[in-house]
């Protein structure tokens, strides 16, 4: 099978048969989809609004403890997304205990990105379509719905439990998912306790945005801007200012290549933060066997088949 067909596989025992055959036990589905669903244009209205929120630093002034819980919390959730909803939940691209997948689902919610069901069975349907009929976000229907368009088409709104029924089996991930929005509204309790309205303004709205916006370059620019070692059958670039802002997820060309691995900086010249913190996980036993490109993978295509005809 070539790294093209690999990187658009689904995951292991989500065969096109089986979820085909899923389909057909509705009563085995779990529900995933609670109040947040049923809010119809109230989130489109919350998410505007908490980027109008950020203007009230204008009134609440700002020092270095803002700051720092900005940029804290700005990294911490970003790793839950990078770490956690795109490299464990999409890819298992790491084995770890289920307490510590809960504590990677919950760092997940907090990034204001729904549930870890919702998401990783999103980014399966990217891998399995990517920039074809089918996928979620393509750049090619225009920067705009790549960037968040497709956010609020509604095309894409229920979980796809067929794609992630993998961990669909864990009760407490099912339960995340459905009610994801409290550990949001957790996440601005606690600012307001610690720093009153400027912990809101600074260590949720401005944090927020900041890692929205940096999670959907991956998504809008990633498949336009920049270099393409590997060829993948779609847009996927490799982008170094893209993975220094993501923690790593700028590789994406890589990733598109063999999205199994937790390291998406091939090289060691490839800087890829989510990576440096799995390994010093790993180191402490939080996880384990931490998957890495073979190295027969990591060389293009073009090289291989220049060895090949020198041997």
């Amino acid at each position: 099978m070539s790294e093209t067909a690999i990187a658009s596989a689904p995951p292991a025992g989500l065969t096109e048969e089986s979820t085909s055959a899923s389909r057909n036990a509705p009563s085995a589905r779990p529900k995933t989809e609670g109040l947040w669903q049923r809010m119809g244009a109230l989130p489109a209205f919350i998410y505007w609004g908490i980027h109008a929120s950020c203007l009230l630093a204008f009134y609440t002034g700002v020092g270095t403890f803002e700051i720092a819980l900005c940029l804290g919390l700005f990294w911490a959730r970003l790793f839950g997304i990078t770490g956690g909803y795109h490299r464990y939940f999409s890819h298992k691209a790491f084995k770890t205990s289920r307490a510590f997948q809960f504590f990677l689902a919950v760092l997940g919610c907090a990034a204001v990105q729904k549930g870890p069901l919702w998401w990783a069975g999103g980014h399966r349907r990217h891998h399995r379509y990517s920039d074809e009929e089918g996928d979620l976000h393509s750049p090619r229907k225009g920067f705009w719905w790549a960037h968040q368009g497709w956010i609020f088409a509604g095309d894409f709104d229920e979980t796809e439990v067929d794609r992630i029924r993998d961990f669909a089996a864990f009760p407490e991930l099912v339960f995340l998912t459905r009610w994801h929005i409290v550990v949001p509204i957790s996440l601005v309790a606690f600012c307001y306790a610690i720093d009153g309205l400027p912990g809101v303004v600074w260590g949720f709205s401005i944090s927020t945005v900041l890692l929205w916006h940096s999670t959907y370059s991956i998504n809008s620019l990633a498949h336009r801007w920049g270099s393409q070692r590997y060829e993948t059958g779609d847009d996927s670039r490799n982008n170094l200012w893209l993975a220094l802002l993501t923690l790593g997820e700028g590789w994406h060309n890589n990733h598109h290549h063999y999205m199994a691995s937790a390291r998406q900086g091939f090289f060691w010249w490839e800087i890829d933060m989510t990576y440096y913190v799995l390994r010093l996980f790993q180191a402490v036993g939080l996880i384990w066997d931490v998957r890495e490109p073979p190295a027969q993978i990591i060389r293009p295509k073009k090289q291989r088949d220049e060895a090949g005809i020198a041997a």
